[in-house]
């Protein structure tokens, strides 16, 4: 496997994990991929601000403020005024998961990946495959990528 194949893989388990989730209460399907990705920034970088998350992803500002409103509605983080600087917020996960979160965790691929398999003959192997993958390779891991 190459870097291109690589990248492309990656695209596609998005876009099925992006299918598995439940859908928003609200309505709002739009923006979850960039939530997902503050999200991810804001789990391995705690006390952030958003220009700082901004940066790290690669985002635009407004979107990161827009993914963090929304996290904070459904109660997957908290903000709270940066000590050193009372004109902006530090935002964290918060220390206990909200239903949403619960509801999201609580949630398989199962239906989405044999969906994407084209039946249900290979989900068992493919899910033990992936799930070796997300113990090898976390959100951390691009941190340790980039350092190293």
């Amino acid at each position: 496997m190459n870097g291109v194949e690589l990248f492309l893989l990656g695209r596609t388990l998005m876009k099925i994990g992006e299918e598995a989730m439940p859908s928003p209460r609200d309505g709002r399907r739009g923006g979850t991929r960039a939530v997902l990705i503050v999200l991810s920034d804001i789990v391995v970088h705690p006390d952030s601000a958003v220009g700082e998350i901004a940066e790290r992803t690669g985002l635009p500002q407004s979107q990161v403020s827009t993914a963090v409103a929304r996290l904070r509605e459904t109660g997957s983080v908290v903000a709270a005024p940066d000590p050193d600087d009372r004109r902006r917020s530090l935002v964290r996960v918060a220390d206990e998961p909200s239903e949403r979160v619960a509801e999201v965790r609580a949630t398989t691929i199962d239906v989405a990946l044999a969906a994407a398999l084209g039946g249900d003959e290979h989900v068992g192997e493919v899910t033990a495959a992936l799930e070796t993958l997300a113990r090898r390779l976390s959100p951390g891991s691009v941190s340790q990528l980039r350092s190293g």
